[in-house]
């Protein structure tokens, strides 16, 4: 009957081997290493290493400063005032939104340029019969009447409360 071969593996040396990797990354990832030398001494110029060495030193204080700070009621309603603005921004139609992006900086040039003129009453009552002036002032309005009726339903219920 045949005799089974003895098969001895030699002991696997893990720390060895990442020696070796250690030994040889250098020159395996030198643009690497030099940008990543760049970066810390960035850091390190800014000052923003330190800060961060600072941070991690006194970390407990600082997230406890940040928790202290989050529990006024001023900050709750900050955090929820946020929260509902980018609710708001993400229901805005990127298209009817772009065009007021345009618009803002366009109607304060044009403000600046007519701050320097006291305009008449009737050059004023004139602008009304600007179609594009009652475009947007039936935008305003349908803006103020839809506020109105949530401010008042939202002074309902703080009323009940």
């Amino acid at each position: 009957m045949a005799k089974p071969i003895p098969l001895e593996l030699p002991a696997r040396d893990s720390r060895e081997e990442l020696l070796s990797r250690l030994e040889s990354a250098p020159a395996e990832h030198a643009k690497a290493l030099l940008a990543g030398y760049e970066v810390l001494q960035g850091l390190h110029d800014s000052g923003t290493l330190e800060l961060l060495r600072g941070l991690l030193g006194s970390g407990d204080k600082v997230l406890q400063t940040a928790v202290d700070a989050t529990r006024t009621p001023e900050s709750v309603r900050i955090i929820r005032n946020l929260l509902l603005l980018v609710k708001m921004l993400g229901e805005f139609d990127p298209d009817l939104f772009e065009g007021f992006v345009h618009a803002l900086p366009e109607a304060m040039k044009n403000a600046k340029a007519r701050a320097q003129d006291s305009p008449g009453l009737l050059s004023t009552l004139n602008e009304f019969r600007n179609k594009d002036l009652l475009r947007g002032i039936v935008v305003v309005n349908g803006l103020l009447q839809i506020w109105g009726r949530e401010f008042l339903s939202a002074a309902n219920s703080q009323s009940k409360k």
